[in-house]
């Protein structure tokens, strides 16, 4: 939760918990010719060994609950994930909040594991650097939460989802027909008939996927940046019921 250098490694949130019908619709990325399309060289360099995903971590303490809750914390949060490092100054500028303010709210999410202080050689006297902790944050199972704790889940997914579609809506408008990422980036919304079980497969063999292609440094291929990805899945509305 990079700048394209990934100095700071991903986060991703999720609730731990055959034949299908689908339909769906999205936006396809168009496949661009690239070194694939080429004769391969007779002598390439093995790519390094991607890291090891992290190991999931289930938070269940209400108090880091309402910490990834609150919406200045869950700003600061994405904002390292999205863009890498940073300092509370600049935080507090790219968010326009106070750097006092920003600085204590770093220290929260600190206390909790969520962000990380980190030593840079580019860091000028006494300033301190912060990026977002690598990991596979897990929830409880709804049925295991408590109402505080639900209380504090949904509004952390509110605000999350919420900012998601503003960044998603940012990113359509800003990106013009000439930029190589305008036709890259898919979207799909569809459904599937699963079991409960079955869901919680779907989405383990997603975080798999995802984790495949978390990479950094000599592994990234060229033209790599940081790319947003989602994942929502849950029942649809019962016929005659009340919306």
């Amino acid at each position: 939760m990079t700048e394209s250098r990934h100095e700071s490694p991903d986060q991703h949130e999720g609730q731990s918990n055959g034949q299908s019908h689908s339909q769906s619709h999205g936006q396809s990325p168009s496949r661009r010719k690239g070194p694939a399309d080429s004769p391969a060289p007779e002598a390439t360099r093995e790519p390094p060994e991607p890291p090891e995903p992290p190991r999931p971590r289930e938070v269940g303490d209400l108090a880091a609950l309402k910490t990834l809750a609150h919406p200045r914390r869950g700003r600061i949060i994405r904002h390292l994930t999205a863009h890498g490092p940073a300092t509370s100054a600049s935080l507090g500028r790219a968010l326009g909040l106070n750097t006092g303010a920003t600085s204590y709210h770093l220290r929260e999410l600190a206390r909790h594991g969520f962000v990380e202080e980190i030593s840079r050689s580019d860091a000028h006297g006494r300033e301190r650097w912060w990026r977002a902790v690598r990991a596979d944050l897990r929830f409880p199972p709804r049925s295991r939460q408590t109402p505080e704790m639900r209380a504090a889940v949904d509004e952390m997914n509110r605000l999350a989802f919420a900012a998601d579609i503003e960044a998603f809506v940012r990113y359509q408008h800003a990106t013009g027909p000439g930029d190589p990422w305008a036709d890259a980036a898919p979207y799909s919304r569809g459904t599937v008939h699963v079991t409960p079980d079955e869901l919680a497969e779907l989405f383990e063999e997603f975080i798999a996927l995802i984790n495949r292609y978390k990479r950094a440094g000599d592994a990234l291929p060229p033209g790599a940046r940081i790319v947003q990805t989602r994942f929502l899945a849950f029942p649809a509305d019962t016929p005659g019921a009340e919306s």
